[in-house]
């Protein structure tokens, strides 16, 4: 008997799910049906993690991958989600199964087969997946537009940048893109050689950096290829490590 937690904040989608399970796989037991990001951190990081996952990705207290951010998922997940297809890219790079809704017995059928032909160490190597593309460690970040989620490459951030608590990345054409994190999250994310904290504003592309400006107070400021909404500034006391980062990374002529 395989166990399974459905994290789904939609009565009737958990409903209709845990009755498509029924049909198509009767040994898989749910053990728990549980509703928020708050119930699936608590659930799974005080109790033994089931053997599957079934997680909607955007639930009514946040995005889901926030759970990966608050306590260690071991189990393989299945994501279920309303978005459209050609939006979910990382998922399909990364190998990781997702089930669009509204769901149908065929498509459940398909992704309980495929968990079930995993070894041990490939299940391993599928839950490692997940926690990476979640976190955002690997090289890809989900973000939200609108009705759609769209796979943001870290290369194509030209800066991060928060005011009043939120919190955007703006690509190298100027669009800009909500972040689901905070700036000291992302940071740790981001690759340092790559990206540098400028201030508690801003974290800046080594790429995007046009012109550098003493400033008044030996501080300086930056000119990136980009408009920003305000001006970049370093302050005096980061002066000799944003010129370090910049000196290690220059590429070679």
């Amino acid at each position: 008997m395989l166990r399974a937690i459905i994290i789904e904040d939609e009565t009737a989608a958990a409903i209709n799910l845990q009755a498509i399970l029924r049909q198509v796989a009767p040994d898989v037991e749910v053990v728990a049906t549980l509703e928020s990001v708050a119930e699936a951190v608590g659930c799974l990081g005080n109790c033994p993690q089931p053997d599957l996952l079934f997680m909607d990705i955007h639930l009514a207290d946040g995005d889901s991958f926030r759970i990966f951010d608050a306590v260690e998922v071991t189990a393989p997940v299945i994501f279920t989600t309303a978005y459209d297809r050609y939006a979910l890219e990382a998922f399909r790079a990364n190998g990781i199964d997702y089930l669009l809704k509204p769901l149908n017995g065929a498509d459940v059928g398909r992704a309980i087969a495929k968990f079930r032909r995993l070894a041990g160490g490939e299940r391993r190597d599928y839950g490692s997946r997940v926690r990476q593309l979640a976190s955002g460690r690997q090289e890809t970040f989900l973000v939200h537009v609108r009705d759609k989620i769209i796979p943001l490459h870290r290369d194509q951030i030209a800066y991060c940048y928060t005011s009043n608590e939120r919190v955007v990345a703006c690509d190298f054409d100027g669009t800009s893109y909500p972040m689901d994190r905070t700036l000291e999250a992302l940071q740790g994310l981001l690759p340092e050689e790559a990206f540098f904290r400028a201030n508690r504003q801003f974290i800046v592309s080594r790429r995007a950096v046009r012109e550098i400006f003493v400033w008044f107070g030996s501080r300086l400021s930056l000119s990136l290829c980009i408009a920003t909404p305000e001006r970049i500034i370093i302050s005096k006391a980061r002066v000799p490590e944003f010129k370090a980062w910049l000196r290690a990374v220059r590429p070679a002529e």
